[in-house]
């Protein structure tokens, strides 16, 4: 084929084969701008961890001032992009506000991620320090960018908050969506193939190893078949509940109560009462309440000093 046929029959392939072209559109929030946001956030949340030199106290005012303004500049700039897209009617106003109102929920964002911190060093006995789990463990990065893209989200963004996460997905393979809730101390151990829905609610400290799927039974459905958007259809995690590697717990009605633990491969598609523990005794899923010595030492602190509104 020629360079000009080749042209040509890519032209008309986007005339002909429409829902992958974005033509005479509203200008798209860019992946690569998406993605410095990631890293800018990940530097404030973290001051220090991840610069080219050391960062003193007395500098501290001065770079936080210019990366605030920094990130600011993009979150405007890409969150209108994002309610253009969205038909917004005043998309200018409305990313200004609402990147303002993003950047003021950072410090709460910070006071949860250092619960999430201290549950990796307390619940894993190969780290030897805050900064190892910071710098090396892939569940900071995922837990905290999806904190970041879940005030977006509440506050209302399109696309952006997903490009965030998904930051965080494409680097750690861990897959956690932006509109989940999640209660501060949480802990994923390993990381790799962790998938949570939009709809799953976890409370306080809540720990889940490699492979874990908190996923839909089902979808509802219009009258065309299609699957409606919106409905609960991930499930709910309490206080102090272990999640071990591959468990894979489905449905919007589903609840894990409160000190449970659900064992490796385990498949679960009903609710479990609290202090339960879940397992496979051959091929039969036996759920039973635990016994004195199979509970963990656990944290004393719940989720009662996170009054506040902890799901940001």
């Amino acid at each position: 084929m020629s360079k000009n046929a080749l042209l040509q029959a890519l032209l008309d392939s986007y005339d002909r084969d429409g829902g992958i072209n974005h033509l005479d559109g509203a200008n798209l929030p860019s992946q690569d701008l998406a993605n410095e946001l990631a890293r800018d956030f990940m530097h404030v949340l973290f001051p220090g961890f991840f610069e080219s030199t050391a960062l003193a106290r007395k500098d501290a005012p001065a770079w936080l001032d210019d990366m605030l303004a920094k990130i600011e500049k993009r979150l405007v700039t890409e969150v209108e992009k994002c309610l253009r897209h969205a038909a917004d009617p005043d998309p200018k106003h409305n990313a200004r506000r609402i990147a303002t109102e993003a950047l003021t929920r950072l410090p709460e964002v910070r006071r949860i991620v250092q619960t999430d911190v201290a549950a990796a060093y307390a619940g894993d006995p190969a780290a030897r320090s805050l900064d190892e789990i910071i710098l090396a463990y892939p569940c900071v990065l995922a837990i905290s960018l999806q904190r970041v893209a879940h005030v977006l989200y509440r506050l209302g963004v399109p696309l952006l908050p997903r490009m965030l996460t998904e930051y965080a997905h494409e680097r750690t393979g861990i897959d956690i969506h932006p509109g989940a809730e999640i209660g501060p101390y949480f802990f994923i151990d390993h990381g790799t193939g962790v998938v949570i829905g939009e709809t799953a609610r976890l409370g306080a400290h809540v720990k889940v190893y490699q492979g874990v799927t908190l996923g839909a039974k089902s979808f509802e459905t219009d009258a065309t078949g299609t699957p409606i958007k919106g409905v609960k259809r991930h499930p709910d995690i309490d206080d102090h509940v272990t999640i071990y590697a591959h468990a894979t717990i489905l449905g919007g009605d589903t609840r894990i109560g409160a000190h449970t633990v659900v064992g490796a491969n385990v498949w679960l598609l009903e609710s479990t009462p609290p202090h339960s523990i879940a397992y496979y005794k051959d091929t039969n899923l036996v759920v039973r309440p635990r016994r004195k010595k199979e509970s963990a030492v656990e944290s004393r602190a719940t989720a009662e000093e996170f009054k506040g509104d902890w799901m940001i």
